[in-house]
C-alpha cells in the first residue's frame, strides 16, 4: 500500500513520478495544454520585445529640452517590457518549449504593433494603445490558462500589473 501523509498526499507515487528527469520541472501532475501554453507565451514574447523596440524607437527619436521626463519614461518601460520577455522566455524553457525570436515573424507573431511616429504625443498614445493591448491580452490568457498552470498564470498576473502601470503613466502624460 502507498505510504501517504495525514493529507492523502501519496509520497510514494510523488517520488516515484519524480524519477522522470527529462520534464524538468514539469511534473505528471501538470495540467495544463503544453503545446498551446508555450504557444501563447510566445505570443506574449513576440508582443513584449516588439514593445521594447517600440518604446526604445521613441526614446532615442524623442527630442526637446521639455522632454526629458517622458524620454526617461520610454527607457524605464523599455527596460522593464524586456524584464517580461525574459522571464516569459524562461518560462517556454521550464515547460520544455522553445522561446521564439525569430525576427523575420517577429510583428506577425505579436499582439501590439510597432510604431515610427515623430511627434511625442503621437507616440505617447501609440503606447498606450500597445499597454491596453498588452493588457487585454494578458487578461485573455490567464483566463484561457485558469488553474490548470498556476505558475503561468502567476507570471500573466505579475506582468499585466506592470503593463496597466505603464498604461497608466502613457494616460498621464497625454495633453
Amino acid at each position: 500500500m502507498a505510504e501517504s501523509t495525514p493529507t492523502g498526499i501519496d509520497k510514494e507515487a510523488i517520488r516515484a513520478a519524480a524519477r522522470n528527469l527529462q520534464d524538468g520541472p514539469v511534473t505528471a501532475g501538470y495540467q495544463g495544454d503544453r503545446e498551446a501554453v508555450i504557444k501563447m507565451l510566445n505570443e506574449a514574447l513576440a508582443t513584449e520585445l516588439v514593445c521594447v523596440l517600440r518604446y526604445k524607437r521613441h526614446y532615442y527619436t524623442v527630442s526637446g529640452r521639455d522632454n526629458g521626463p517622458i524620454k526617461a519614461e520610454f527607457l524605464e518601460h523599455a527596460v522593464e517590457e524586456q524584464e517580461h520577455a525574459d522571464s516569459l522566455a524562461e518560462r517556454i524553457i521550464q515547460l520544455n518549449g522553445q522561446p521564439d525570436f525569430n525576427p523575420a515573424t517577429l510583428l506577425a507573431r505579436s499582439h501590439a504593433e510597432y510604431d515610427a511616429s515623430d511627434d511625442v504625443q503621437s507616440m505617447i498614445k501609440a503606447n498606450l494603445i500597445a499597454e491596453r493591448v498588452a493588457i487585454e491580452s494578458y487578461r485573455q490568457m490567464i483566463e484561457q490558462i485558469g488553474m490548470s498552470d498556476p505558475t503561468t498564470r502567476h507570471l500573466l498576473i505579475k506582468i499585466m500589473a506592470v503593463e496597466e502601470e505603464h498604461a497608466d503613466d502613457m494616460r498621464d502624460l497625454l495633453d
